[in-house]
């Protein structure tokens, strides 16, 4: 356990001279955001080693604590929000999540900047950012872009021939 242990602080103590050498916002989201994985897991890691240390005494202990598990990430590609002048709501599905106490949940929000080319032509950005959608999308929102996709060019065609 102690090799683990040593490992994860290693690991810590890089990410910690990285995040402080960078200087992009994106990667410095990123780094922040392994930190703190990196630091709940090194501190649960712990917890189960101290849970694990042999008794002095031949005492039983009074109580028998589960082992806490390591946290994990989830890449959310379903999701819905609504929004008003003040609040933004975001609605996700997790499964079994409402099974896991509360205090053992956590949610990290970074920010992320669109990079704006002030020469490129508007319409390929768009077009940028409909590809990145299609690519990271679930099958319902590829068979949604390519529902309009469809119906834009019928409608362009039909345009087309009327002149």
């Amino acid at each position: 356990m102690a090799s683990v242990l040593e490992e994860l602080q290693k690991d810590l103590e890089e990410v910690k001279v990285l995040l402080e050498k960078s200087t992009r916002k994106r990667l410095r989201d990123t780094l922040t955001s392994e930190k703190s994985k990196i630091e709940t897991e090194l501190k649960n890691k712990m917890q189960q080693k101290s849970q694990k240390k042999p008794e002095l005494d031949n005492e039983k202990p009074a109580a028998v604590v589960a082992p806490l598990t390591t946290g994990y990430t989830v890449k959310i590609s379903n999701y819905g929000w609504d929004q008003s002048d003040k609040f933004v709501k975001i609605y996700i599905t997790l499964t079994g999540v409402h099974q896991v106490p509360t205090e053992n949940v956590q949610v990290h929000f970074t920010e992320r900047k669109p990079s704006y080319d002030t020469e490129a032509d508007p319409s390929e950005g768009l077009m940028n950012v409909l590809k990145k959608i299609y690519e990271d999308g679930d099958d319902d929102m590829k068979r949604t872009i390519n529902k309009a996709w469809v119906e834009s060019r019928e409608k362009q065609a039909r345009e087309d021939t009327e002149f």
